[in-house]
Parts: structure tokens; sequence; C-alpha cells
């Protein structure tokens, strides 16, 4: 999802108001980087910056550390704020909004994009339209359809009585949560709301430093940021239902009917997906017998269904989930719980990433585990020894460059070789190829912080 969302803007025209559409700024979780890092990569985009947050201050801090970076390049850059958890199926009818919202933009508006209501939702904000602001007709390629209104209010999540009222009121929007404005208009607006947003974040950025690929902001300025959204630090504050004074910063909101989910649990994708006779999507190695209007996702292991009706199931290497889809939202229950009992399900994976590619766990005992390694081409882990453990290194696709000790030599596919304890060591991939293989570690203590690093070269 976080792909499709980098792609999301690929074919957009925005040449008929003398712009282009520049290459993305991702703000992310510093626990997430190299994640983050490898899928684009594997899509071949190149991130204008990935801006690191030391800990989640919501989304108004996060668009202010983007906004602080497009203006020191373009004081009129405008921004496409989209969260990566969307799906949107109609791309062709999202960049029609898109370039209404672009127009609102290059008048100083700051726009949301509103979700045409398809049923009485109570899991989603709403948005009551204001005045109409005209439907851009010299624009020939422009849906009539959608015609832009300013924002009269902003609505919480209502019970399903309210919901229904709004439906059939005809003029509340979905909050999709995706938002457009001038870096500089953004900017404007937060230090007029929320100066103490700006002043932290700002500082944070002035003193954050480059890492590799990554920008990672001052962890002591940004923890001082208040938590705030995007909605109730600015745009609830632009609320109106007449018309803007020409040239003065406005909210406005496009609505938009394109196949669009806030993919906040798993049933969401058995909302927008394509569905068998039956009601079912499956993924993944699934077998199914009387089973009706379920979602199971498989990504390791057969997954059997029988007799079910209304589930969601979703096999992973280090969980699964089994809910009702009308329950589906409540797993964050689950990551509570989680939490409260210092487990790690709920922050790590079973693959982790690292700048060099990925390990995976395999299995795991008393005195050893098994992981398998992927390096990516080129690239090398750092030079180091380990107090506690030897490793086995067992080479089932492409080269490895192996250093230990005072020797440096190749091993190739279905070779091996061993690295005692105590040995300093270094695996590197001198080919064009992935590098895989499997590492068996065996000693009185294998967890992640007994190394000793001697070079890096990704500085760590």
């Amino acid at each position: 999802m976080l792909q499709q969302t980098a792609e999301r803007l690929t074919g957009l025209d925005v040449s008929q108001f003398g712009g282009k559409v520049n290459n993305p700024i991702v703000i992310c979780n510093e626990q997430h980087r190299f994640l983050v890092a490898e899928q684009m990569r594997d899509i071949g985009t190149d991130c204008r910056s990935i801006i690191l947050e030391p800990i989640g201050r919501n989304t108004a801090p996060a668009l202010t550390l983007a906004a602080l970076q497009c203006v020191n390049e373009n004081a009129d850059a405008i921004m496409m704020v989209m969260p990566a958890d969307h799906v949107i199926q109609d791309i062709k009818t999202f960049h029609e909004a898109i370039l209404n919202g672009y127009e609102l933009a290059q008048q100083n508006a700051l726009v949301t994009f509103g979700i045409v209501p398809t049923s009485a939702e109570t899991g989603y904000g709403y948005i009551k339209l204001g005045a109409p602001l005209g439907s851009s007709e010299d624009i020939p390629s422009r849906n009539h359809q959608y015609a832009s209104h300013t924002i009269a209010r902003f609505v919480e999540k209502p019970d399903k009585e309210t919901a229904e009222q709004y439906l059939s009121a005809g003029e509340y929007l979905w909050n999709s949560g995706m938002f457009m404005m001038k870096a500089s208009v953004w900017l404007k607006q937060i230090e007029q709301q929320r100066p103490e947003i700006l002043d932290t974040c700002r500082l944070a950025m002035e003193h954050g430093v480059e890492d590799l690929d990554f920008f990672r902001i001052d962890k002591t300025h940004f923890s001082a940021c208040p938590s705030d959204s995007i909605d109730y630090a600015v745009m609830e504050h632009l609320a109106t239902i007449q018309a803007p004074t020409r040239d003065e910063p406005f909210g406005a909101v496009v609505p938009l009917q394109a196949g669009w989910s806030d993919v906040g649990a798993w049933s969401a994708l058995w909302d927008v997906g394509a569905r068998d006779e039956n009601g079912n999507i499956t993924h993944g190695d699934v077998l199914h017998h009387n089973v009706i209007n379920s979602f199971i996702h498989a990504e390791h292991r057969l997954v059997a269904g029988v007799g079910i009706q209304d589930l969601v199931i979703v096999e992973t290497a280090d969980a699964v989930l089994v809910a009702h889809k009308d329950n589906a939202q409540e797993v964050k229950r689950i990551v509570e719980t989680l939490k409260a009992q210092n487990r790690e399900e709920h922050l790590f994976h079973r693959r982790v990433y690292r700048p060099w590619g990925s390990y995976e766990g395999v299995v795991a005992g008393e005195r050893f585990q098994v992981k398998k390694i992927m390096v990516n081409p080129g690239a090398a882990l750092s030079l180091q020894m380990h107090h506690h453990r030897a490793e086995h290194w067992i080479v089932v696709q492409g080269t490895a460059r192996v250093t230990r000790g005072e020797d440096v030599f190749l091993i190739s596919e279905n070779e091996s070789t061993y690295i005692p304890l105590g040995t300093v060591h270094r695996l590197e991939n001198p080919g064009t190829l992935p590098l895989e293989m499997i590492e068996v570690q065996s000693g009185s203590y294998l967890g992640e912080d007994d190394i000793v690093r001697y070079d890096d070269i990704y500085g760590r």
C-alpha cells in the first residue's frame, strides 16, 4: 500500500498550471526507515527525502516537517498529502479531483478531499458542505459532478442514526484525511493557530542530521512538540459557510468518488476488493469449502476454511488473526494487550530490514537459532565480532565475499563457511544479484546486541 501511494500520482498532468509532479517526501518513524527505503527502491522511486520521526506526534507536526522541507527548495510548492493506508481504485477520477484541488491551492486554499458516502458509515468523520466554489468550466477535462465547496464544519464519527441522517441529507462527505495546499500557506496557518508546533518542528529540522538516504530530525526538540491532527490544528479553524475573500487563505473540500477506502482494518480490503461468487476474497495458498463473505490472506502456509461466514483470517510469519468482519477494528485491543505484556509482535515483523538488506527468523531454540539473510547487490554488513555466539553461513543464491580474521575469500551457491566465536568477520555481496544465505547461530546468548562493530559504511 505504501508503494501504491507513492505511485498514485503517476500520469498526473499539472503542466496546464505550469507545474510538475516531484518525487515524494516520506514521513515515517525511524524504526521503519529501512522498510520504507526498500519498498521505494523496489519500485524504482527516488524519494526527495525520507524524514524520520523519533516519536509519533500525529499529522499536523508531520505535515509541518514536510512543509519546512518544501519551502527550502520552492517557496510556491504545492503539497499533495496522502496517508499510506488508503485504497483508491479509480485513478483517473482521483487525478481529476486533484486538478480541482490544485487550482484551488494556487488560490491559497487549504484543500481537503471529501469522499461521497455510499453508506451510513460510523467509522469515519464527516465534512458538511458550505458554499459552492464553481465548476472550473474553463478546463474541459474536468469532471463537473465534483464541484468544490467551502467547509461548513467538521463532524466527529457519528452514531448509526446520525450517520443515516447525514447520508439522506446529501450535504455531508466522509473526511478522507487527504489534503492539498501550498507549503507556505500551511506554515502561515500553523503559525497562527499552533505556533508551538511550528517552533518545535523548525528547531527539530535545524538540529537534524543527514543519515544515509534519510533525514533524522532532532529527538529532543521534537519530543517537546504537541501532538495534534491537521484537522484540529488548522482545518477546523477555516470552516465557514461563506465564499472566500479573494487572496485570503480559506478551507475547501473537493468531493471524490473514486473507489476510496481508508484501510484501518483488514475488513476494508474485503469492502473494496473483487469477490468471488460466494462473496470471498483470498490471497495466497488458501483452500475453502462452504465459506461465505470472508477475507482469507495467507503468506507462508496453507490456510483452510470450512463452514464459516463473515470472517477475516490473516496468516503471516509471526501471527495469525481471526476476527468477525464487523469487529476487525477491535484488533487494537489485542495490540494494547501485547504492549501491556511487553511483547514485541506489535513492533517488529519476523522479517527485519537493514540498510544492507534484511534478515528473517526461521527457527529458534535453546542455544541456537536459524535465520535467512538477504544482502542487496553491492552491499556489505559491518566488520564485527560476537562475544557469545559462533555462526555457520550457507549460501543458497549468489556469491558472498567473506572476511574471517585475516582471510578474505568467496563462497558460492551450496558452499558454506564457519565463523568461530570471537572472530572478526564481515559479509559482502560483490555481485549484481541478491545474495541469499542461511545463518545458523549457536552459543550462550543470541541477542542482536551481542555485536562489536569495528567498521561500518552506514555509520552505526
